[in-house]
């Protein structure tokens, strides 16, 4: 599986195009990169720009795009109705497939730091990349906007960047750069003119007012139109839905007495997202994304048809690859299959309605995370077989027996960090076990007892995958690093383990002694 990043910068210009395609054309010049989507916004003067790639050609085109932000953008001159600090004024990096938030994590700060040495803009970290923890909400950093920026950024030290100097560009101001999962950005427009009612409903539902957990929302007024627009991101939207926060602006509308004249998704949105909102409006029994005729299609081209009796004969044929790591993440991804039944099996039962909002969010996890187990199932054999095409590389000169000691490394380097991925969502999906156990359908019991033992067993096969690769890596740091975390987790998966499957062996009355 090729690591894929996205990359959603944004920009303080939404009304003049030419500049938007220019910065456009000179993302695309780096070989590698695809863009998805452009969106501009007059009256937010703002526009989104979405591209995708391997991580480093990601890196490279976010940089040369900040560069001709820089170039085409003053902000001296800019007015809008969206918070910014700068002319870039996001740039945040998605893990997509095959990379980790680590991963973006790096990439961000790597940037920020190139960004702040080379154009000497004053960089900011936020999200996952946050080196404070009151940084990780971006609104922290937006603080004041590049106003207020101006003069704090020099005169109060709670205010100074993580990288490039204490002072605005002059005329790009700060950029903040992060990681995060993928965002949802979503507009609903009311009936009215009154920006006050946007703003009300805005504070109801975001959640540093006390509202949803994964909203970032605010109220503005769209002269252009004669409406007002809740504006909001959605930050986690398995634990935030778009249906639930539609059906609260709604109900807090309809309290104003104000109507919704529409809504809308700006730049792109997971498909699953879409299908929760399918599934809850159209009260859909027993839907699977599989139903949809193009989800189904797209299986079949990624060779997702496979049956288990040919996974087995695979594992159980000479060939090194699928192995025991491709098994591990099998085992995880069973487990939250496990955890998913439990939950289908009791969400709507009148006995266990007190549960039926976790087990909802629990069933919306498990599916997700038996997803990218099920991912991990490829991407570990593909990570054993780069090490074995490295170990090929020919090795008759010093330049080779370089090239094939970097490439070496770079392999064992994904050789081990898949299985390190393995464990954390197997970790995540012994959670759902035990969840399931404790709050799940007692006949179901069985079933959550399965899905604790198969999410152990995942963790600890993919402990060995990461502890067989360590010795091949040179790099001490990453070799450290990566052997802590993996003690960690081993740990914390054994006692979890442990105390799920204690609790399920009392409800099923098991002798002790067994």
């Amino acid at each position: 599986m090729k690591k894929l990043v996205e990359c959603v910068p944004n920009f303080s210009e939404g009304r003049r195009p030419e500049v938007i395609d220019a910065i456009v054309k000179e993302i695309l010049t780096v070989a590698g990169v695809k863009l998805l989507d452009k969106e501009m916004d007059k009256d937010h003067n703002r526009a989104v720009v979405t591209f995708i790639g391997e991580p480093e050609p990601v890196k490279q085109a976010a940089f040369k795009a900040i560069a001709k932000a820089t170039q085409l953008i003053d902000m001296e001159k800019h007015k809008g109705e969206h918070p910014r600090i700068g002319a870039t004024d996001v740039v945040p990096f998605v893990p997509i497939s095959g990379t980790t938030m680590q991963e973006c994590v790096i990439l961000a700060r790597q940037l920020g730091q190139e960004v702040a040495d080379k154009i000497g803009i004053p960089v900011y970290l936020y999200e996952a990349a946050a080196t404070r923890t009151e940084r990780q909400n971006l609104a922290e950093i937006r603080k004041g906007e590049y106003e207020g920026l101006k003069q704090e950024i020099q005169t109060n030290p709670e205010r100074k960047p993580d990288f490039g100097p204490s002072r605005l560009h002059p005329t790009a101001g700060a950029v903040a750069m992060g990681a995060r999962m993928p965002l949802i950005a979503y507009n609903v427009y009311l009936g009215t003119r009154d920006v006050t009612i946007a703003k009300k409903i805005a504070s109801a539902i975001r959640f540093a007012a006390g509202g949803y957990r994964y909203v970032k929302a605010l109220g503005f007024e769209i002269k252009e139109r004669g409406l007002v627009q809740v504006s909001m991101n959605l930050v986690n939207y398995q634990g935030t839905p778009i249906f639930r926060v539609f059906e609260t602006i709604k109900r807090e509308a309809a309290r104003h007495g104000v109507p919704i004249i529409s809504s809308e998704v700006v730049g792109l949105t997971p498909a699953d997202a879409l299908y929760d909102v399918a599934d809850f409006y159209l009260q859909l029994e027993n839907f699977r994304k599989e139903q949809v005729l193009e989800t189904k299609l797209l299986d079949l081209e990624r060779g997702a048809d496979k049956s288990i009796h040919d996974f087995l004969n695979e594992v159980a044929s000479s060939a090194p690859t699928p192995g025991g790591g491709s098994v591990s993440a099998l085992a995880g991804s069973l487990a939250s299959a496990l955890s998913a039944m439990v939950c289908n099996l009791t969400i709507g039962k009148a006995k266990y309605e007190a549960y039926r909002e976790e087990l909802t969010s629990v069933l919306q996890k498990a599916n997700q995370l038996q997803i990218e187990l099920e991912e991990l199932i490829i991407l570990d054999s593909e990570s054993f077989e780069a090490v074995m095409q490295a170990m090929k590389l020919p090795k008759s000169t010093p330049e080779e027996v370089a090239k094939r000691e970097k490439s070496l490394e770079e392999a064992y380097r994904k050789a081990t960090s898949v299985p390190l991925q393995v464990m954390e969502k197997s970790l995540q999906a012994l959670e759902l076990a035990q969840i399931t156990a404790e709050k799940g359908n007692l006949n179901s019991v069985s079933d959550a007892g399965v899905a604790a033992l198969l999410g152990q067993a995942a963790v600890q096969g993919a402990y060995f995958n990461v502890m067989i690769n360590l010795p091949s890596l040179k790099d001490h740091d990453f070799k450290s690093q990566v052997q802590t975390r993996a003690e960690e987790i081993n740990k914390q998966a054994l006692e979890l383990a442990q105390r799920t499957i204690n609790a399920v062996r009392e409800q099923l009355g098991c002798p002790k002694d067994t």
